[in-house]
């Protein structure tokens, strides 16, 4: 008997209950998002010129780029499901790889974007933010808020995926025992759905 099928005789597993668990605890994001989501809309309709003006100083080219890379993380995410699906463990776990070297160049690029801006000053309760116009100083606060809660929540994707990637080495994770691999990609899809919201409403509102 294989490692894999011993291991399937003494470990209990449930696909259904775990991907209803999966989808249970996404709709509880999609609730933390979709709060602020609306709360970032009213204050848009309230203050338009202002959250435009505000808008315009960020760089669309960066942001555009990390939609890209994420995007392509999304892909090969997808890609290393499909390839567990077919017994190819090898390439699953570097499609894996290359997720979190996606994920990681998103992170430092973010990183670089947000160290600017404080370098100039723009940041909550900052000296500059504090000369500028009120409904400006909400458009920022929304901004590192949104986008700081989101890079979290790539951090913590790019934890699970090295937790997915341990399990697929080890044989516990395989085809017959597949549910592990695709909750962590359906929460690596959430984290990419959600940077799909901010990059227009945050990047793609300022006038040019």
């Amino acid at each position: 008997m294989s490692s894999e099928a011993a291991h399937e005789h003494t470990t209990h597993y449930d696909p259904l209950g775990i991907k209803i668990g999966m989808w249970t605890f996404l709709f509880t994001e999609g609730l933390l998002f979709g709060t602020l989501f609306i709360a970032y809309f009213v204050y848009l309709n309230m203050y338009p010129w202002e959250f435009m003006a505000a808008s315009a100083t960020l760089d669309k080219l960066i942001g555009a780029g990390n939609t890209v890379v994420l995007l392509t993380s999304s892909l090969t995410m997808a890609l290393s499901i499909a390839a567990l699906e077919r017994s190819n463990r090898r390439l699953s776990i570097q499609l894996m790889v290359a997720t979190l070297g996606f994920a990681l160049v998103f992170l430092v690029v973010k990183g670089f974007e947000w160290a600017h801006k404080f370098e100039v000053g723009i940041y909550p309760r900052s000296e500059y933010m504090l000369t500028q116009l009120r409904e400006e100083q909400l458009f920022y606060g929304f901004y590192f808020t949104m986008t700081g809660l989101h890079a979290a929540h790539v951090i913590i994707g790019g934890v699970l995926i090295l937790v997915a990637i341990k399990m697929v080495a080890s044989g516990s994770v395989h085809k017959g025992r597949i549910a592990l691999l695709e909750n962590v990609g359906l929460y690596w899809h959430l984290v990419d759905v959600i940077w799909i919201f901010l990059f227009p409403l945050f990047y793609l509102i300022g006038r040019n």
